[in-house]
């Protein structure tokens, strides 16, 4: 295949880094901890183990060795390996381009958060209204999403090594550090409520990690398997574009297997120290009726709520927390970026400046629709699976729900069953390291991986309704 010149990651370091930074976001911080304490804890940390190891791995090592291969972006990719696979590309390319508005509209959420905490306000945060109040506000909301946005695209506009892989470097180290602060303090805390109970951070760790099988039956096994599979999906930014937009930026030397493993074991950890930052927390100061909430609610209303209660640390822990929330939020909406301004730059010879300069554009118009979702543009729409849904619930549905596992089977067949999984097996092997895991790489690639992925396609449309 004709390989265009293109600007590579430095070395492997820059790769996990970035491709970490990518996957340690928000679904990591907000969604992983709620999953965890809601599957009966240690239950769902094994499976999801199991699935990172198999599932996971399969995934995300095929998509960077397509990149690599090719040396292209999501959108040209898919062609260059087939030529009537062109769609799959397209389809592939639509997911970031859907996500980054409503992401970056959640950013300028924790970005308004941290501004509050580091000006020693966050005792304003506790109201109950206070985050409704914000949300549906004509101008504030839709000042933070542009700030937030510009700081993306200053990172994306400086490109792969000077940009994204610096960025990575200095951030990832940070937010880690972060991360384990966090989560020793919110071990080592107790609280008494106003009933006289007593709760410590030792408690509620216990049960994120000891395995509940209360009332287990095959319906609720398939809940947490299904669970565990689709926080994967945002836990290792799959079938998004992100991981072959960042694989054609691996150099041909680099061993592709270990990075894989790397990237593997840096979001896993950082998913299980996210449990272990938040739900200690939230079981301390709000007992098992807390662990029920996840999403805005958990990060916008509930915690700060926990803050609150700790007295005059509180404002420093919120203030530690939001800007480690922050630099997770930014890692991933770099990555998120890249993966559409490299397909504007090799489908239609875009320069890296107007690449990025026009979805910076389409990001800031659809993410004002967003913000008016709130306000002006609010309505309830209801979704396949039951939910009622405004704009960002609609977008995310849409791009998580439906394209997401479409690529991902898509991917599953192109690979697995017209170009055969040697493909992926040569792409890794051709520095002459061992790939690993072939036999298993080769039967999830056909067989359990499109499997699993219809069945929860047809499952979050509503038209199969296991769990």
């Amino acid at each position: 295949m004709e390989k265009s010149k293109r600007h590579s990651f430095s070395g492997s370091i820059g790769f996990v880094l970035a491709a970490a930074g990518s996957a340690v976001g928000l679904g990591n911080i907000w969604r992983f901890p709620y999953l965890a304490a809601r599957d009966g804890g240690g239950m769902f940390l094994v499976i999801y183990l199991i699935l990172a190891l198999t599932f996971g791995f399969t995934l995300l090592i095929t998509e960077v060795a397509i990149g690599r291969k090719t040396k292209q972006s999501p959108i040209t990719a898919y062609g260059k390996i087939h030529k009537k696979w062109k769609g799959l590309g397209v389809l592939s390319s639509l997911v970031p381009v859907i996500i980054m508005p409503y992401y970056c509209v959640i950013g300028g959420w924790v970005l308004k958060y941290f501004f509050i905490y580091l000006t020693g306000n966050g005792s304003a945060a506790v109201e109950e209204s206070f985050f409704n109040s914000f949300i549906s506000g004509n101008s504030e909301p839709v000042i933070m999403m542009v700030i937030f946005l510009l700081a993306v695209a200053i990172v994306v506009f400086r490109g792969v090594n000077k940009g994204i892989e610096s960025f990575s470097k200095v951030l990832m180290p940070i937010l880690i550090v972060l991360v384990i602060i966090i989560a020793v303090f919110s071990i080592t805390i107790r609280h008494t409520d106003e009933t006289g109970v007593t709760r410590t951070g030792l408690q509620g760790l216990a049960i994120y990690l000891i395995p509940d099988f209360t009332g287990m039956t095959v319906s609720r096994f398939f809940s947490v398997l299904f669970d565990a599979m689709g926080q994967l999906f945002f836990s290792l930014s799959v079938a998004m574009g992100i991981m072959i937009a960042y694989g054609s930026y691996v150099r041909d030397d680099a061993d592709l297997k270990k990075s894989i493993n790397q990237i593997e074991i840096f979001d896993t950890v950082v998913a299980f120290l996210a449990g272990v930052m938040i739900i200690p927390a939230v079981y301390t100061f709000s007992g098992r009726e807390g662990m029920d909430v996840s999403g805005p609610g958990l990060m916008f209303v509930l915690l700060p709520k926990i803050f609150s209660s700790m007295g005059g640390i509180g404002n420093v822990i919120g203030c530690l927390f939001f800007a480690m929330v922050l630099f997770a939020a930014l890692t991933s909406a770099v990555s998120i970026m890249e993966a559409i301004v490299s397909s504007l730059m090799d489908r239609f010879k875009f320069s890296r400046m107007k690449a990025a300069s026009v979805e910076v554009g389409i990001a800031a118009i659809a993410g004002l629709f967003v913000c008016l979702g709130y306000n002006r543009l609010y309505f309830e729409l209801p979704l396949p699976n039951g939910k009622t849904a405004q704009i960002l619930d609609v977008m995310d549905y849409v791009s998580n729900n439906i394209f997401m596992p479409l690529v991902a089977i898509g991917t599953c067949i192109l690979v697995g069953w017209i170009m055969k999984p040697k493909l992926v097996i040569d792409e890794v092997e051709k520095t002459g390291c061992k790939m690993g895991r072939k036999r298993l790489y080769s039967v999830m690639l056909k067989f359990v991986a499109p499997i699993l992925l219809l069945v929860l396609f047809l499952n979050s449309i509503g038209v199969l309704t296991i769990i």
